[in-house]
């Protein structure tokens, strides 16, 4: 497997919508995995490392315990209960940066794994907002697009942009 390079903001393909996968993506989603663990992260969306379609891989357990990698194919999300929490988010794409972000805290999930099978769970604490985050990627959005113009303004100086 390989470790892939992690796209950073501001650079125009995080902010663009992906398209359905297709076709196989086995490897890909291997060279994921190994890169997210690489750099340390939980989550790692197809958009952060330069392919424009809908996937992600996450593991969110990981660094308190043994590996239990989720590839999620063509991901739908819908709050699953009433109530959002806050926390504070990271993103592989933004280093250095975490802002504190409002979102569901029980999301139903939709996805296609490797061997094609349809999945549909729900998702709590952590790897609800896990999910949500990468979503956002999917969508073409990341944690600063998520924020007041104000606290946008003050984490891109912090950041540099």
């Amino acid at each position: 497997m390989s470790i892939l390079p992690i796209l950073h903001w501001p650079d125009p393909r995080l902010s663009e919508v992906c398209a359905p996968v297709t076709g196989d993506v086995a490897a890909l989603a291997a060279d994921m995995l190994d890169t997210m663990y690489d750099a340390k992260g939980r989550g790692l969306a197809a958009p952060q490392v330069g392919h424009m379609i809908r996937l992600f891989v996450m593991d969110v357990g990981w660094k308190e315990g043994a590996p239990d990698p989720v590839v999620m194919i063509n991901p739908e999300v819908a709050p699953a209960a009433e109530g959002s929490v806050w926390g504070q988010e990271a993103c592989l794409s933004i280093p250095g940066v975490a802002a504190e972000l409002c979102r569901p805290g029980h999301v139903r999930v939709h996805w296609t794994d490797l061997e094609g099978a349809r999945h549909d769970g729900v998702m709590t604490g952590f790897a609800a907002r896990c999910v949500q985050h990468e979503l956002d990627h999917l969508d073409g959005l990341v944690i600063f697009d998520r924020l007041s113009p104000e606290r946008r303004k003050d984490l891109e100086n912090a950041y540099g942009g």
